[in-house]
């Protein structure tokens, strides 16, 4: 060990960058003043060896008058300037020492200024980081410009929560946390359990068990405990209806390792022999058990990326989004799945793909009867199966044709819709302006525009822009929205019967926000008929999704934008003298203030007056106690 001693003081602030933020203090303040390089003590401590005479001599020298502040600060500034920062260390060293700060220290450190911001954006920190975080994580598997830093911010910001809609106790839970899963891309709760796929292409299984509880007690626990149901997954699907009881069956589409056939081994004759290929395939499992009881191949020259589900259970259809854009399909019936028998299904290509070949699709939502097909250009086709479900979706049935369902209708929109959310008998799109449009059935309010009339087309939501994510539930609709200081919040509109609008029972025929706390790195939202559900995780590779809206889009005539406000007003006012009863103005008159294109914060304080209002109201009424 060194013998040299140091003292700490306080360190030199680096320049700041421009737009780096000054409001977070720097955790690692202090320089160091080296000793000598002898290890000689003498400069701190007097030495005990000297004479008796040196001692008197100190003693009769007389005294010395008090310095002055400003000689102090003086010579403060030249102790100062001789002590090393901490920037001076080597990088090396600084490296190894930030590496152990939280993830969230380590982004406040790096805003305090341009030394530190390059230092807490290396590499080599987010490597060391994310070996902490995540020692089983490959080095092939990280991908992205910045694999390290990606890496520790996905296994960082990763977690599902979720709230149950029935019992005493509503608050927000959190599912068990794979060790060895690389972040959180994609979900699907089913009957009992939970399916979780993550980056490097894992299919987590998360089960629910019963458990001791810290008072002693067994009790029931959601996604409690986990297994590794497969690898090398691509995507995974299961019933598309919001009720889990029909989710019996887990479709997961992966990529297989096939063993060369013996009948291309005896064609090459002498020659070497044939090597395995890598063909897609689907697996089919049971979601109670994690069992597998069925597997289809396809041909290796065949690579799909995406798969959903349509149709009842003894007709469902598979449709598979390949590489190229284009969808194909097949039929099973599983009813039969169980069964060990083997058979051949026919893979055929869908009518959207074969009447517009010139079309590249890039993703696809589906429902029970319906099925929406998203292109490249940013464009929407419709595939409805069912009467009833057009009627609500378009209504009318003018060019609906029962004997050929397959027929794509396209939506028009006046720019590129990036997303899609389908429910059962209504639709919602969000454009690259960050529009919400919606259309379909409207009888409980789940298209937000405050009202309770249906939609043929798409209709603007007007007062809420730029999701994070789209929901259309059952009879409701849930959006994930940011505020302005980044917080998360939830807002929902529709029917808010069992507990599916939390804070809302009533429901509303405008988006309100929801009583319920967001986690801050929320990215995804899921609603079944029992518990609502918030995927975590944050992936810096993302860009931006909307953009800004053309001047010559927006201009919007200011008769028309106040005569359509004054309009609202004067319903939301006759419908207040409608209503009997305080209870009923009072929700009334928070559905009005969800409607209105106010401010998070300040829709906030108009419901939280409306029901100090409403409480000091019935505190009056109330008869008196004998």
């Amino acid at each position: 060990m060194d013998s040299r001693r140091c003292t700490v003081a306080a360190a030199k602030t680096a320049e700041k960058p421009p737009g780096a933020s000054a409001g977070f203090p720097c955790p690692l303040k202090g320089k160091l003043q080296p000793m000598s390089d002898s290890g000689d003590c003498s400069k701190a401590f007097a030495n005990p060896s000297n004479s008796t005479t040196e001692q008197l001599q100190k003693k009769k020298q007389p005294k010395k008058k008090r310095r002055s502040s400003s000689t102090e600060a003086t010579e403060d500034k030249k102790t100062r300037g001789e002590s090393a920062s901490i920037q001076l260390f080597p990088p090396e060293l600084l490296y190894y020492i930030i590496s152990f700060l939280p993830v969230r220290d380590l982004v406040a450190l790096g805003q305090t200024c341009r030394y530190f911001y390059e230092v807490c954006d290396s590499e080599g920190v987010w490597q060391r980081i994310c070996r902490r975080l995540s020692p089983r994580l490959r080095d092939e598997n990280s991908g992205g410009s910045r694999p390290w830093k990606r890496s520790a911010i996905l296994n960082y910001t990763k977690g599902l929560y979720f709230q149950m809609f029935s019992g005493r106790r509503h608050f927000v839970s959190k599912t068990v946390a794979p060790l060895l899963s690389h972040g959180y891309r994609k979900f699907l709760p089913t009957k009992d359990h939970i399916f979780i796929l993550d980056y490097n292409g894992t299919l987590f299984f998360l089960k629910n068990a019963l458990v001791s509880s810290t008072m002693g007690h067994i009790q029931w626990r959601r996604a409690c405990r986990y297994m590794v149901l497969c690898r090398s997954a691509k995507d995974f699907a299961t019933d598309p209806r919001n009720d889990t009881v029909y989710r019996k069956y887990l479709y997961v589409l992966a990529t297989r390792e096939q063993p060369p056939s013996p009948a291309l081994g005896r064609s090459e004759g002498s020659g070497p022999a044939p090597s395995s290929r890598l063909c897609d395939c689907v697996e089919v499992y049971l979601q109670s058990s994690g069992q597998r009881v069925f597997k289809m191949t396809f041909h290796f020259s065949m690579k799909f990326r995406q798969i959903v589900l349509v149709g009842q259970e003894t007709e469902r259809s598979l449709l598979l989004l390949t590489e190229e854009g284009k969808i194909y399909s097949l039929v099973v019936n599983e009813t039969q799945l169980d069964q060990p028998r083997s058979y051949t299904v026919q893979l055929a290509l869908r009518k959207v793909s074969k009447c517009l070949p010139h079309i590249s699709v890039r993703h696809m939502h589906s429902n029970q009867s319906s099925a929406v097909y998203l292109t490249g250009e940013g464009t929407v086709y419709f595939e409805v199966h069912s009467p009833g479900v057009y009627r609500d979706l378009f209504g009318t049935l003018h060019a609906f044709d029962p004997l050929d369902q397959q027929m794509p209708l396209a939506l028009s929109l006046p720019a590129k819709v990036l997303s899609c959310a389908l429910g059962y008998n209504h639709l919602g799109l969000v454009d690259e302006f960050g529009r919400i449009f919606m259309q379909g059935n409207n009888r409980y309010g789940q298209l937000g525009t405050g009202d309770k009339i249906d939609r043929g087309e798409p209709a603007q939501v007007h007062y809420l822009k730029w999701p994070l994510d789209l929901w259309c539930g059952l009879n409701h609709t849930l959006v994930l929205s940011q505020s302005g200081d980044f917080s998360k919040d939830l807002m929902g509109c529709g029917c808010g019967a069992g507990g599916r609008l939390p804070g809302w029972p009533k429901g509303s025929a405008s988006f309100v926000r929801l009583q319920i706390k967001v986690p801050p790195c929320a990215r995804r939202i899921c609603s079944t008929r029992e518990c609502l559900y918030m995927l975590s995780s944050h992936d810096i590779e993302e860009a931006p999704a909307y953009r800004e809206l053309p001047a010559s889009k927006a201009a919007v005539a200011p008769g028309d934008s106040e005569a359509l406000a004054a309009r609202t007003c004067e319903e939301y006012l006759s419908q207040l003298h409608k209503c009997p009863t305080l209870e009923g103005r009072m929700a009334k008159m928070k559905e009005a203030v969800g409607s209105m294109p106010l401010m998070t914060f300040q829709k906030d304080f108009f419901w939280e007056a409306l029901d100090m209002i409403q409480r000091a109201a019935e505190l009056r009424e109330a008869p008196p106690s004998s």
